[in-house]
């Protein structure tokens, strides 16, 4: 009698299983932020306080990250994954019943711990789940659940904040948390390196990484709030995380085993890839915080018009991800990556040519073409990174890329709201300039305007007076036009600038691996 091997959980059982949970943290970074209006009235908090309840989750889920790969060693990476889901639930439900600021504060703390560790254990495990050649399909399948949370997060939570009340923007999690747990408990297999192993915590090095990781999140996500170093607190806060972040680095040389295992970065590919995604984040979020204050602050725009011109780039992403995904192990990788870098430079130098006159279509394309870049860039780029990592090494490897992604986001937003504000300011020293008396063109336009005025019925001195302010907004507007420009073109440049580095990464074509029969493969082999 011949013995046959266990079966193995099916592939795409297994993607289900493990992007219901994460797409559940994804859409919970961004529903929030549209219910805070309601959640300030309803718990009577200041609109500090209010955003405070986004700034736990986001430093929560950042700290925890890259601790995810060695509480998968240490515990077991099935456990962990169902305790995550569990917690997140329970979370959900207690934020969802919160009786003032503070008590959501503290539970949004929990869930960003127990949420953030799903992203890069879903990722490992579908990269463990499927073989090397479909590397590509399992990116695109990540890919296309941590798009979704942005595109689909707005619109979701206004509608069941406008339809139910906030309290359900989290109890929403509550069926699907339930769901996801039982999925992981009968869909989910731990490869023998991943059921858990008893070894000495190095308490020092969690610590400082806690300490340095969510100090850095708090200054991101504060800074320009608190004018940056002009802060006491930001300025603490920056040197508490650099000292934590260098001292955390001695620590891990000397520590067995290590929290984070930081030879990964002896791999060249993997950490241009990781520099190169970095890079691709930062553009991605800043575009994306951009955007809607231009549309909404210069072109009069509505929040759902913005929401709706924004919209068709995310559907072009999530249809060039699969896509790419299907036909990426039939070509270089490398390929797409330049495509998509350049793709995306493209779109961020189209928007930088935006104009006052701007119409609805003209910024829709870049958009689009954004979308596009993203499809070729992110899948591609990630599987070039990963493809040469061990699949004992996976969990740490995901871990780490996926801190570098959060944080590129953060440092994306926080330098080009920096930059919007700077040179804001200059260009209106610069304009300023030319508003007085003695410029003949000041002289037209103020005429202008005192005219229009006086046509609709003020008095000649009233109309004088207010036919200034009418020069004064319209310089303000440019100004902060030609500041959206330059921040544009910055954006724009820094992607060109990855170019070069995509010909020193390594790509190994992998071999067609025939399918195991009756399933895919596992996540330990696979999950």
């Amino acid at each position: 009698m011949v013995d046959h091997p266990p079966l193995r959980p099916n592939k795409w059982l297994v993607a289900a299983t493990v992007m219901l949970p994460m797409l559940m943290v994804v859409l919970d970074t961004s529903v929030v932020n549209v219910s805070l209006g309601h959640i300030r009235g309803s718990l009577s908090a200041g609109i500090d306080e209010a955003t405070w309840s986004i700034t736990a989750y986001l430093a929560a889920n950042a700290v925890i990250i890259p601790m995810a790969g060695w509480l998968s060693r240490l515990v077991g990476r099935k456990r962990y994954l169902i305790f995550s889901i569990v917690t997140f639930t329970i979370s959900s439900f207690l934020c969802g019943a919160s009786w003032n600021i503070e008590s959501l504060i503290v539970f949004r703390i929990l869930q960003g711990l127990s949420g953030g560790a799903m992203p890069p254990l879903s990722q490992a495990i579908l990269l463990e789940s499927f073989p090397p050649n479909q590397y590509g399909m399992a990116m695109a399948i990540f890919g296309i659940g941590v798009s979704f949370g942005p595109i689909i997060g707005p619109v979701l939570g206004g509608w069941i904040t406008e339809a139910l009340s906030w309290h359900w923007v989290f109890f929403i999690n509550i069926p699907v948390g339930v769901l996801s747990t039982v999925m992981a408990l009968f869909v989910v297999v731990d490869p023998p390196y991943m059921r858990g192993t008893l070894m000495k915590i190095d308490y020092a090095g969690l610590f400082l990484l806690a300490v340095g990781v969510g100090s850095l999140q708090l200054v991101l996500d504060r800074g320009q709030r608190y004018d940056w170093f002009g802060s006491r607190l930001i300025l603490a806060l920056t040197i508490v995380s650099v000292v934590s972040l260098a001292a955390f680095v001695m620590v891990e040389r000397r520590a067995s085993p290590p929290v984070i295992d930081l030879r990964v970065f002896k791999n060249a590919t993997y950490t241009i890839g990781s520099i190169a995604m970095f890079v691709f984040m930062a553009n991605l979020f800043g575009t994306l915080v951009l955007l809607p204050i231009f549309l909404q602050n210069l072109m009069g725009y509505t929040a759902t018009l913005a929401g709706i011109a924004l919209m068709p780039g995310g559907v072009a992403n999530l249809v060039t991800m699969p896509l790419v995904g299907r036909i990426l192990h039939r070509y270089n990788p490398k390929a797409f990556v330049l495509a998509g870098i350049v793709v995306t430079a493209y779109s961020t130098l189209l928007m930088a040519r935006f104009t006052l006159g701007v119409d609805f279509a003209t910024v829709m394309v870049p958009r689009v073409v954004m979308g596009v870049g993203m499809g070729l860039l992110f899948i591609p780029l990630t599987t070039l990174t990963i493809a040469h990592i061990e699949k004992e090494g996976m969990a740490n490897a995901t871990a780490i890329y996926n801190l570098i992604r959060n944080i590129g986001g953060s440092i994306g937003i926080a330098v080009v709201t920096t930059l919007l504000s700077r040179r804001s300011q200059f260009h209106q020293v610069r304009l300023v300039e030319h508003l007085t008396p003695f410029d003949a063109l000041y002289q037209v336009r103020t005429q202008q305007a005192a005219s229009l005025l006086a046509s609709k019925g003020f008095d000649p001195e009233t109309a004088r007076h207010a036919g200034l302010g009418l020069v004064y907004e319209s310089m303000l507007k440019q100004a902060g036009m030609l500041s959206f420009a330059d921040v544009f073109y910055a954006l724009a440049l820094m992607m060109v600038v990855l170019v070069p580095l995509v010909f020193f990464m390594k790509h190994t074509p992998h071999a067609r691996q025939a399918e195991p029969p009756r399933g895919g493969t596992d996540a330990g082999h696979g999950a």
